[in-house]
């Protein structure tokens, strides 16, 4: 399985075209993409000891989860630009199972509202629950299909050049950031949409981490839109993730090295020209390309005796994202003898998700303000030849970081009774609505354990266990400095702080920073190779076409 070369055991030798410091699908893509279309030699240094950021699963006990990989959209259709980049970076050895008519089961109180694919199909299931606001429902539908459609401009800037942008780039980012700088709840009134209609539509708040009168509607309508065509799953889980992007970099003479974290950006003469590891290993490169986030880029790894250790200020002061604890569930039992379904349950007391969310920061015995609840093992076609009669779930809730911070630098299972009970406490409050929602499995647990955001600082360096980077907030759309090239030469963001939070938007923060850093827009090479790939591959030369895109 590929999990990377172990530095504890394998030094690092030669000389190499960049470094990439991380290896979620950011850092990842970024060294692929390079490796591919500009044959450079890529290093990947990760300081957990598997190789992949939140595409990485773990095993315990005989069982597998996934830590960060629920469900992806755009993947049934290959012309997407997520799809081709996804085929490019892994050379088309990653397969995708579709997770059918509904991916989304959202679930308030009592009353049920799925998801389902399809814009057509979603609009008239939307219509079928909320009869009398149709029109506000098609108003919505119009406000995301336009704030998406202004996406591609508002990132294209942000690749340019110093100069051009300087110049432009006002006008090229204005139709995208006119929506940025509003919440999600404004556009949700400015379209007349009743509490419950509103609650349902902004139900998906969790991939972005953010409730709706907190939320940019740039990021809500990214996601609404990426997923109205349904969802899909790694065919062996999102460990394949990491397993297939691995080969490409390596095969260009690259490398991916786990257990390696870097403490310090060499820069010199207001160039970055290096790293340096926790064990004071330096390595030099003309090239460094940070996936570890901006905030911990530019308040940890940036030399404090340089000018450039408060670089673009605004980033690191910037509001970090929600934090987290995942229950991991394994089941004794299959899939199919639970009756386990594909789709993903979200789990809310109310309609009114910024009150549940302050609610319960305020008070941990109020009602859970959301509890999402995942099946990787009946997503995963591959899952049952893997791991023969059983099968896992995830349940998902927020957790304030405040909550953990006294214990924050402790070692793991070394933190006391007083955290263990903390945790305890968690765990009941999810498998309460578990057991509500899927009674089933009550009985059939064979193991379970909880991660905590003090886990994600272990494994990620996030501060204060931010999963998903800065926030996604209207000023962090409308800053304009969260892009690829820094102002110390040599130096790269990548990932999901240049774009926008989740896979896709890591996947996106790649291809941005590859971009710039080769100079030309390396969509287009890709949709050249998916093209030439296609009519290579067509019975008849490629004089049939596909009208998808």
């Amino acid at each position: 399985m590929g999990t990377g070369t172990s530095y504890k055991h394998h030094a690092v030798e030669g000389r190499y075209d960049a470094i990439v410091i991380g290896s979620g699908i950011g850092g990842l893509a970024t060294a692929a993409l390079l490796a591919k279309h500009a044959e450079m030699r890529v290093l990947v240094l990760e300081r957990h000891y598997t190789a992949g950021g939140f595409t990485h699963t773990f095993r315990r006990r005989g069982f597998e989860w996934d830590v960060g990989v629920h469900y992806i959209g755009q993947m049934g259709n290959p012309n997407t630009l997520i799809r081709r980049i996804f085929d490019d970076i892994t050379d088309a050895r990653l397969e995708w199972e579709d997770m059918g008519d509904v991916y989304d089961r959202v679930i308030i109180g009592d009353d049920t509202y799925d998801f389902v694919k399809g814009p057509t199909e979603f609009r008239d299931k939307l219509c079928g629950y909320f009869p009398e606001e149709t029109e506000a429902i098609d108003r919505y539908l119009e406000a995301v299909k336009t704030t998406a459609g202004s996406a591609r401009r508002y990132f294209a800037e942000k690749a340019m050049p110093g100069a051009v942008s300087a110049l432009a780039g006002g006008v090229i980012r204005r139709s995208g950031v006119r929506n940025a700088k509003r919440t999600t709840r404004e556009v949700l009134d400015e379209v007349g949409a009743s509490p419950r209609l509103a609650g349902v539509l902004t139900a998906q708040w969790g991939d972005y981490g953010l409730p709706p009168r907190q939320s940019s509607f740039f990021i809500h309508a990214l996601v609404a839109g990426h997923y109205l065509w349904g969802g899909a799953y790694p065919v062996g889980g999102s460990g394949r993730i990491a397993e297939t992007i691995l080969p490409v970099i390596e095969s260009r003479d690259g490398a991916v090295y786990t257990s390696a974290a870097v403490e310090t950006i060499l820069v010199e003469k207001g160039k970055a020209i290096g790293v340096r590891l926790a064990d004071g290993n330096e390595l030099f490169a003309p090239l460094v390309i940070s996936d570890a986030g901006a905030h911990l880029t530019f308040t940890d790894l940036v030399p404090e005796a340089s000018e450039f250790a408060t670089l673009t200020a605004s980033a690191g002061a910037q509001e970090l994202s929600m934090s987290h604890v995942c229950l991991y569930v394994g089941l004794n039992r299959t899939t199919e003898e639970l009756g386990l379904t594909k789709p993903n349950l979200w789990v809310y007391p109310s309609d009114d998700h910024d009150g549940n969310l302050a609610r319960y920061a305020a008070d941990p015995t109020a009602p859970l303000p959301v509890a999402y609840i995942s099946f990787p093992s009946a997503k995963d076609p591959d899952f049952a030849r893997r791991y023969p009669g059983k099968a896992t779930l995830e349940i998902i809730g927020f957790a304030p970081f405040a909550w953990f911070a006294p214990w924050q630098g402790e070692r793991w299972s070394k933190r006391g009774a007083e955290y263990e009970a903390l945790k305890d406490g968690l765990v009941a409050r999810l498998l309460e609505q578990l057991y509500r929602h899927v009674p089933q499995v009550e009985g059939a647990i064979e193991h379970m354990e909880l991660s905590s955001p003090l886990s994600t600082i272990h494994f990620t360096g996030h501060a204060e266990g931010a999963v998903y980077g800065l926030a996604a907030t209207p000023q962090r759309f409308a800053e304009r400095r969260l892009r690829p090239k820094t102002s110390i030469k040599g130096l790269y963001l990548t990932g999901v702080d240049v774009a926008t939070p989740g896979v896709a938007g890591g996947l996106m923060g790649a291809m941005l920073t590859a971009s710039t850093i080769v100079g030309r827009d390396l969509g287009n090479d890709i949709a050249r190779g998916a093209e030439a790939a296609r009519e290579a591959s067509s019975p008849d030369g490629g004089n049939s076409r596909s009208d998808a895109v």
